[in-house]
């Protein structure tokens, strides 16, 4: 990740260094501040977060319920035959299987929260986006930092901080 910004950071430099000499307008964001104010991004947080705690504990119960089932088989093992045995030993084995498969469509990389939250965050992050760029091209600024991203700002002067004037294009000014 620090590769890519540093590739950025140097085509940047690289751009405005070659760029006729003129002053270039600067500003700043901060995408946490401005999340923070949009009632719809907390409602889709909460929604995500009761999604993630139920498919959590549904999980939770299915192991619970393959421990229950060891324990059992480990009680009862020396009274089973060889085939009684097996038998229990599979079904075991299926239901860690439901239970990772489960956990994996609902917690993977394509999975149901990873859906989930693209369906909920991704218009208000778009919105965002889509609002930085209008007053970007409006005000003839050159670039906009985000505050909140890897790349360290070591000093911000508050007069270039435009999450303000973002919030208010979005209708949640103050």
């Amino acid at each position: 990740m620090k590769k890519k910004i540093g590739i950025v950071f140097i085509a940047l430099v690289g751009i405005l260094w070659s760029a006729p000499v003129q002053a270039q307008k600067f500003g700043y964001v901060d995408t946490k501040y401005i999340l923070k104010n949009i009632p719809d991004y907390d409602q889709a947080q909460t929604q995500l977060n009761d999604l993630s705690a139920k498919w959590q504990k549904e999980i939770e119960e299915k192991y619970g319920e393959i421990d229950r089932m060891y324990e059992a088989y480990k009680m009862e093992r020396i009274l089973l035959t060889d085939q009684m045995k097996e038998a229990r030993e599979k079904e075991i084995l299926r239901k860690e299987t439901e239970a990772k498969e489960l956990q994996q469509k609902r917690f993977g990389p394509q999975g149901d929260l990873f859906n989930k939250r693209l369906e909920l965050i991704k218009p208000i992050q778009d919105q965002i986006y889509n609002a930085i760029q209008g007053l970007a091209e409006r005000g003839n600024y050159a670039v906009i930092f985000d505050r909140s991203s890897e790349l360290r700002m070591l000093y911000a002067d508050p007069k270039y901080d435009l999450s303000d004037r973002i919030l208010d294009e979005l209708g949640y000014g103050y």
